[in-house]
């Protein structure tokens, strides 16, 4: 197999008409097959309102797609012997727990697979039990959450989590392996093993001259208010860890930790994650459960509702017509992950295709779907 050489022209030309009209502001993308890349583009704009031009080396807040990096950490301590998916929270984080009789229910049996399966029963909500500002590290997250019921009973219902299932994977992780820092054991864990040189848990200062601002083009009355989302601006500094929103990255080393993915662990002959746990995180794991959040995005577009298709952290695209990231032409078996209204990246393991892309201006999620059911659908066309 190959790419069809005037449908990967389609695509950029699609792109670049999304931005002339409007939709987002600029793009750093890759399409690669078997490793090999055959379309790396950069367009438009890496902040219109100043008419600063998009860079292949741009680098991006990259929102919910640092959930992957936080799975990896997981499946690294999952190989390792560090945790088992049968984990309980408290067994690592007590005060997870609290002290207030009613708002510990159910906390008990929330473990380490609800949280990778968005299976907690823990809110949907961006706050993870403290205000952005004062969530920089990590100890500090992990207690707040000891005042924050759970909802519904774990492993009943899939709620896509945007804040407090990956603090607890992270600080989890961190406290398996006895680590002061999130951010440095990500680096030497993930990102040095990788190359990915311009990728860290904040925004080095080395980056910031090269950081694209997030502008949010969403409803004041939606799910996430354009503050919220460009509030993160001034929350993802040096010093932050967030491991659910906060790492910075550039397409080139997303691209490097996605091609890990789609070689099963392996980087340069060593294996970094095994082989077995990434097959496993890659399997669907929520069965017929549908998505609560989701399903309020998708009933917002006038869709059907969608199931959870979720593996261990990852995305899977699953069957049928129901508008989602992948798009319906992916293998069912295609995984991924994205960040809110602009970022994604997806391998399919049956066309042995990767698609990267990171764009500047955040969509409104319905329609951030809608670009992607029709960038995924063309992507997966262009192989012949």
């Amino acid at each position: 197999m190959a790419f069809n050489p005037a449908q990967l022209k389609r695509i950029e030309e699609t792109i670049q008409a999304d931005i002339d009209r409007g939709d987002y502001d600029g793009v750093n993308v890759i399409i690669a097959q078997h490793g090999e890349i055959a379309l790396q583009g950069t367009y438009g704009f890496a902040e219109r309102a100043t008419g600063r031009p998009s860079q292949q080396d741009d680098i991006y807040r990259i929102l919910s797609l640092t959930k992957a990096f936080t799975n990896a950490l997981a499946y690294r301590a999952l190989g390792e012997g560090k945790l088992a998916l049968s984990t309980r929270v408290i067994d690592i984080i007590p005060e997870f727990l609290g002290t207030d009789p009613f708002h510990m229910l159910r906390k008990d049996r929330i473990n380490l697979w609800n949280l990778l399966t968005h299976t907690s029963g823990m809110p949907a909500t961006p706050n993870p039990g403290l205000p952005l500002t004062e969530c920089r590290l990590l100890p500090d997250v992990a207690k707040a959450l000891g005042s924050v019921d759970v909802v519904h009973d774990p492993g009943t219902q899939v709620n896509y989590s945007p804040a407090i299932n990956h603090a607890l994977i992270g600080e989890m992780v961190r406290r398996a392996y006895g680590h002061d820092s999130f951010r440095d054991m990500a680096r030497e864990m993930i990102f040095e093993p990788l190359g990915m040189k311009d990728t860290a848990f904040g925004l080095p200062k080395q980056n910031q001259d090269r950081a694209v601002p997030i502008k949010a083009y969403v409803d004041e009355e939606g799910f996430l208010r354009p503050e919220d989302i460009e509030g993160l601006n001034e929350v993802i500094t040096e010093d932050a860890e967030l491991p659910w929103v906060g790492a910075t990255s550039t397409v080139d080393d997303v691209f490097k930790f996605v091609e890990m993915l789609r070689r099963k662990g392996e980087v340069n002959g060593e294996q970094l994650i095994a082989p077995t746990v990434i097959e496993q995180a890659t399997t669907l794991q929520t069965g017929d459960m549908m998505n609560d959040l989701y399903t309020m995005v998708n009933t917002q577009m006038g869709w059907e509702a969608p199931k959870g298709n979720i593996g261990l952290g990852v995305i899977l695209s699953g069957t049928g017509p129901v508008p989602n990231f992948f798009g319906p032409f992916t293998s069912p078996e295609a995984f991924g992950n994205n960040g809110a209204g602009s970022t994604l990246f997806w391998v399919d393991p049956v066309l042995d295709v990767t698609f990267v892309f990171l764009s500047a201006g955040v969509m409104d999620e319905g329609l951030n779907v809608a670009r992607f059911q029709k960038l995924s659908t063309m992507v997966s066309a262009a192989v012949v």
